[in-house]
């Protein structure tokens, strides 16, 4: 478990000087993919939560901001803590290493989108060995086959930045 604990901390940031920050400087954020993977190191599946976005339910993978002086791997751990539970018992890797880094743009027409921020993100596939539960920010947590995961239908289902990470994500273990 992370020693940080954003809940420990108060408010790291007022709302007001968080809104302040992200328009000027780019923030840091871990995407986690979770996995299952065979006895062999196969892929099985990838779980996602279903979530609210203001009015709108989807898909998304646990994701959040690395917290000052916290270190990637303990923002791993915290996000995954925070949004599968403390029994998702993730396998996380010896060397951290994101599988690709993403940049979401405030202006449209810039790559990804987030209307609040310049954000950097770097992902990582976390296979899970435990049960996985939503947090309470979600609705569910479901495994998907990597053939369910390939559709059109899911895909839509998920904003376009973490539509795209499930397709790199799915090159990336060569399921694409």
């Amino acid at each position: 478990m992370s020693e940080i604990d954003s809940a420990d901390m108060g408010p790291w940031l007022s709302p007001e000087e968080l809104e302040f920050v992200r328009r000027k400087v780019p923030m840091v954020y871990v995407d986690v993919v979770p996995v299952r993977l065979d006895e062999t190191g196969k892929l099985e599946a990838i779980g996602m939560l279903l979530c609210v976005d203001g009015d709108t339910i989807l898909r998304s993978f646990p994701t959040g901001r690395v917290l000052f002086h916290e270190g990637v791997r303990e923002a791993l751990v915290r996000h995954i803590e925070k949004d599968l539970g403390a029994m998702a018992l993730p396998q996380m890797p010896s060397a951290i290493v994101p599988f690709t880094v993403t940049e979401y743009f405030p202006t449209p027409g810039a790559g990804f989108v987030d209307p609040r921020q310049h954000a950097v993100a770097l992902a990582y596939i976390v296979p899970m060995q435990g049960d996985c539960n939503p947090g309470s920010d979600s609705l569910e947590f479901t495994w998907f086959t990597p053939g369910d995961a390939r559709t059109p239908e899911l895909q839509a289902e998920l904003s376009e930045g973490h539509a795209a990470l499930l397709r790199q994500a799915l090159a990336k273990i060569g399921e694409l």
